[in-house]
């Protein structure tokens, strides 16, 4: 039986001083991203779920960097199915007051640069990582 494709959209969101943003979820360094909500396209639901997971508002929306697939067991849905995700680079304006979202299991939230950077790397997903570096940030 062929696997669920569920799309979604996701940001590497880079404020004014060329920081990253990062998400810790579930005992790892993750970058926001969330499924697609019908009627909305796929740069909506990115910048929708970056501003949902992290707090962050004033987001400008640039290009696509890569589409990336993952498998995982959707709990709601009860299969594996695999995550196809459209990652957006994205600037965040002004003094940004970022608040993790609770209720995605999302525990903690920073701006990272250089070897803060690779520090949360070490502690991430391959397919994170390489987001991240078809993006030029490493």
């Amino acid at each position: 039986m062929e696997k669920k494709i569920i799309k979604a959209g996701g940001g590497l969101v880079l404020n004014e001083q060329e920081e990253l943003l990062m998400i810790y979820r579930r005992g790892k360094w993750d970058l926001p991203k969330g499924k697609l909500d019908e009627g909305e396209t796929i740069e909506e639901c990115a910048v929708r779920e970056v501003m949902e997971e992290t707090g962050a508002t004033n987001l400008e929306i640039g290009e696509l960097i890569t589409i990336g697939q993952h498998e995982y067991f959707d709990r709601f849905l009860e299969e594996e199915v695999i995550k196809e995700t459209y990652w957006y680079l994205m600037k965040a304006k002004g003094l940004q007051t970022v608040i993790p979202q609770i209720e995605e299991d999302i525990t903690e939230i920073k701006w990272v640069i250089g070897k803060e950077l690779l520090v949360c790397l070490e502690d991430s997903y391959p397919n994170i990582i390489d987001v991240i570096e078809k993006a030029g940030l490493m």
